[in-house]
Formats: structure tokens, C-alpha cells, sequence
């Protein structure tokens, strides 16, 4: 992806947590399954070019996720996690319309194949 000495930190949190950052730093009063905070954006874009962003996931969203869809926690965290990268990563599917959402959504698939190919997902 174009991002090889780069760090991100990943926070694992609980539903209230997701739902205070969410709240806080997005203006959205309710819990979510991963929020990603670019550092390669906004005014301070640059400052460090090595560090990507954050990356926070509720693991009691990703249980509940994961049994809906009859997956593993394991299988959904990872795809969170990858979904939460992608963001930092500069993919969008919320803001940015139709055609990008497409591209983000076939940029999983493609690396989930990739991961799952290898046995590492």
C-alpha cells in the first residue's frame, strides 16, 4: 500500500469507549465498530511522515458483528483492523461518494483474498 517504515498504534476498547471518542472527536453520540485517525491529514499532515494514524476497534461490536454474520471474532477483528488501515491509508467509503466507497470495498476483498491465500486470516 505504499506505506513500508510506517507505525500506527491499534487500540482494542469496549463500547463505551468507542461511543465517548466517537462522540468527542466525531460529533456521533453512539458506538461504532472502528474509528481511524489519520496523521497523514489535516493541518499537521507531514509533521511526521512515518506514522500513519490510529486505529480504535470495539471488541464487544466485533463479538456481536462477528456472531451475526456466523464468522469468528478473529475473522472480524482482522478485517476491522484492515477496513481501519485502509482509512488511514487514505480510502474512503463515507465522504468521498459511490465510485470510492467501490474502490475501498475492492481493496479489502483484494488484500482479505491476498490474507487468507497465505493463511493469515
Amino acid at each position: 500500500m505504499g506505506y513500508p517504515d510506517s507505525e500506527l498504534s491499534i487500540a482494542i476498547v469496549g463500547d463505551r469507549s468507542i461511543r465517548r471518542i466517537n462522540r468527542q472527536y466525531l460529533g456521533r453520540d453512539k458506538s461504532t465498530n472502528v474509528i481511524s485517525f489519520a496523521m497523514q491529514e489535516g493541518p499537521f499532515a507531514g509533521v511526521n511522515p512515518e506514522i500513519l494514524g490510529d486505529v480504535v476497534i470495539s471488541a464487544v461490536t466485533c463479538a456481536r458483528e462477528a456472531d451475526e454474520g456466523g464468522i469468528s471474532f478473529s475473522f472480524r477483528l482482522h478485517f476491522l483492523l484492515l477496513h481501519g488501515i485502509l482509512h488511514l491509508a487514505g480510502y474512503d467509503h463515507e465522504r468521498s461518494g459511490e465510485i470510492e466507497a467501490k474502490k475501498m470495498e475492492k481493496k479489502e476483498r483484494e488484500i482479505v483474498a491476498h490474507l487468507q491465500k497465505e493463511g493469515l486470516m
